[in-house]
């Protein structure tokens, strides 16, 4: 290739780029003179949680109505500011907030999913599959295991399911949440003086002694093989302890 068509080929080249870039800037000032005319909101409800809904959504949006978004110019709404106001309230886990090409402004909101209630002579908490704490709502009340402690140390509060003694806890909590079995059948998780954790269940009149929150599948094994071979031949009420906290053991009194 010959240097005048290297130069032409330079040319060429840059005057593509400047002409994209000023289509580009074109199309983002009419984008920005545009007027929003409506907000969509949706909240991703994939676990049945109700802590947050529109009017919630639209109130944090518009600061309780102070400065409604429809009939503002695109250029006068700061989406990233938008975003950190939503996700600023407790129940959200993620929002994100965009304009689509009409003009008017998206919502998507993904809430926080509590695994548990802790209940504590203040005041009751959740915390989420990540152990972080959250307020109770009087919008809305989870489905999730209540966990109570006598005794014990360490407060069930802010940070105590996020450090090395709490992750274990978070582990059993988490597993408890996500077998549908054991969601379903565990009533409450009580933890005593030395940290062992024991269980009421919804049916059946024993109390079940997990011991500490470690093995936790195996435990659960064996006492899926309680609940199968054991229970059905004995009977529902036969026994009022049903330890599994050992190696290879069930113990039933």
């Amino acid at each position: 290739m010959g240097l005048n068509s290297k130069i032409k080929s330079l040319i060429f080249a840059g005057c593509s780029i400047m002409s994209i870039g000023a289509l580009a800037g074109f199309a983002s000032s009419r984008q920005n003179e545009k007027v929003c005319k409506k907000v969509s909101i949706k909240i991703d409800n994939e676990y049945n949680n109700y802590f947050i809904g529109d009017k919630e959504v639209k109130a944090l949006l518009t600061r309780d109505g102070e400065r409604k978004l429809e009939g503002l110019a695109n250029k006068d709404i700061d989406l990233k500011n938008l975003e950190k106001r939503i996700e600023a309230n407790s129940f959200v886990k993620d929002a994100e907030v965009f304009r689509g090409l009409d003009g008017n402004i998206q919502v998507s909101v993904k809430q926080n999913r509590p695994i548990a209630r802790i209940i504590r002579p203040d005041q009751d908490m959740y915390i989420d599959t990540e152990g972080t704490t959250l307020p109770l709502s009087d919008r809305y009340t989870a489905r999730v295991i209540p966990v109570t402690k006598s005794g014990f140390s360490k407060s069930l509060d802010k940070g105590f399911f996020q450090d090395s003694a709490g992750q274990d806890y978070l582990t059993l909590l988490r597993y408890v949440e996500d077998n549908d079995f054991w969601k379903a059948q565990l009533a409450q998780m009580h933890i005593n003086a030395k940290g062992k954790v024991s269980f009421l269940p919804q049916v059946g009149e024993h109390t079940i002694e997990f011991g500490k929150p470690v093995e936790v599948e195996s435990k659960f094994k064996k006492l899926m093989i309680f609940y199968k071979e054991v229970l059905p031949v004995m009977g529902w009420d036969k026994y009022k302890r049903v330890n599994i906290e050992f190696e290879d053991q069930i113990i039933c009194e």
